[in-house]
C-alpha cells in the first residue's frame, strides 16, 4: 500500500470517527462553559528540535482559533482560555516572555475582531506590561456589544490571588459603609465571593481540559471549578484535534454529576 493510499485511508477513518462521535453527542448534556488549559507549547517545540520555545506558543495560538470554532459549533457558551499565569509573569526568562506577550496581544486583538465573539480579560492589571493590558482593555471594549461566543483570556491569572482579591474587596467595601468587625464575619458568604470574582455573573466552567498529559489545574479558577467536570488530553496543545474535543464532550455527557459528593 502506497503512503498516498494510507493517508487517504486514515483520513476517511478520522472522518467516519468523527460523524459517529457527533451523532452520539447529539443525545448528551453538554456544558455551558469549557475552561481550557492549553499546556505542552514548549515541549512541542522542543519536540520539533524548533529553535524558539516562541514557535511553540505561537503553534497553540494558532490551534485556539480552531479550539473556540469547534466549542462555538457544539452550542457552548463562554469558554476561558488560560494564557498567562501570575507565575509566568516572574518565572519565565525575559525573552520568553516578552515573545509570548506580544503573542497574547495579537491573539487577544484578533479574536476581538473575528465573527460575533466577545473578549473579556480575567486576572490581575497593575503586574501587566502597560502595552499588553491596553490591548486586553482595547479588545474587551471593541467586543462588548458582541452577543456570540464569550470568551475569557485568563492573562496574568492565579486563582489564589483571585480569591485573595475578591476577600479584601469585601472587607474594604464593608468598611467603607461603616460596617464593624462583629458584623463582617456575616457578610462574608459564597455569594458575596463569588460576586466579585474576575467572572462574577458568569456560569462556572461545566469542563475544564487540559492538554499534555499533566493532571494539575496549576491555580487555575480553584473557585469556579469547585463542581466542575476534569477532562485530560495526551496531545501536546498544538497537536489538538476536534475529536479529542468531542471524546472530551462525550465523557463529560456520559458522566452523572454529582454536586459535592
Amino acid at each position: 500500500m502506497s503512503w498516498v493510499t494510507r493517508m487517504l485511508g486514515e483520513g476517511l477513518l478520522y472522518r467516519l470517527y468523527r460523524r459517529r462521535i457527533l451523532r452520539e453527542i447529539s443525545k448528551l448534556a453538554r456544558p455551558e462553559h469549557v475552561a481550557m488549559i492549553l499546556d505542552g507549547n514548549r515541549r512541542w517545540a522542543k519536540a520539533r528540535a524548533l529553535s524558539s520555545s516562541s514557535q511553540g506558543h505561537q503553534a497553540g495560538a494558532d490551534k485556539i482559533y480552531e479550539f473556540l470554532t469547534w466549542c462555538e459549533e457544539q452550542d457552548v457558551s463562554v469558554v476561558t482560555l488560560y494564557l498567562l499565569s501570575t507565575d509566568n509573569l516572574t518565572g519565565r526568562d525575559e525573552e520568553e516572555l516578552s515573545a509570548l506577550v506580544g503573542i497574547i496581544e495579537s491573539l487577544a486583538d484578533q479574536l476581538s475582531r473575528f465573527s460575533n465573539w466577545r473578549v473579556k480579560h480575567v486576572g490581575q492589571t497593575e503586574s501587566l506590561p502597560p502595552h499588553l493590558l491596553d490591548t486586553l482593555t482595547g479588545a474587551a471594549e471593541r467586543s462588548a456589544s458582541n452577543s456570540g461566543l464569550h470568551i475569557n483570556l485568563a492573562v496574568g491569572y492565579g486563582g489564589r490571588a483571585e480569591i485573595t482579591q475578591a476577600v479584601r474587596r469585601l472587607v474594604q467595601e464593608h468598611q467603607d459603609i461603616g460596617g464593624t468587625l462583629a458584623d463582617l464575619s456575616e457578610s462574608i458568604t459564597i455569594q458575596a465571593i463569588a460576586e466579585r470574582l474576575y467572572t462574577q455573573g458568569q456560569p462556572d466552567p461545566d469542563l475544564v481540559i487540559r492538554t499534555s498529559g499533566e493532571q494539575r489545574l496549576s491555580d487555575f479558577m480553584l473557585w469556579q471549578s469547585a463542581h466542575s467536570e476534569f477532562y485530560f488530553v495526551e496531545a501536546l496543545g498544538p497537536d489538538l484535534r476536534e475529536i479529542d474535543f468531542l471524546r472530551a464532550l462525550r465523557d463529560f455527557g456520559r458522566r452523572q454529576r454529582r454536586y459535592g459528593h
